[in-house]
């Protein structure tokens, strides 16, 4: 399973890509809302685990560009 890690705090999402991928997942691990938004449009995901506050892009600006592009990839905010 791929997922999308977009999120701005360099720790926390260390973190979470450790354990996510001890647990067998492939993770991809962005920081800005821009990057989120290209990866997410222009690769497959099984789930985008998006932070709301995030430089470039707000997660709810990303998440409405994505759906305006008709990705319907699943959304963890």
């Amino acid at each position: 399973m791929r997922i999308l890690l977009v999120e701005d705090e360099a720790r926390l999402s260390a973190t979470l890509s450790r354990g996510l991928r001890a647990e067998g997942f492939v993770v991809v691990a962005v920081e800005t809302g821009v990057d989120g938004l290209y990866e997410a449009t222009e690769n497959d995901f099984d789930v985008v685990v998006l932070d709301i506050m995030l430089p470039g892009l707000s997660g709810y600006e990303v998440l409405r560009r994505m759906r305006a592009k008709r990705v319907w990839t699943p959304v963890l905010m």
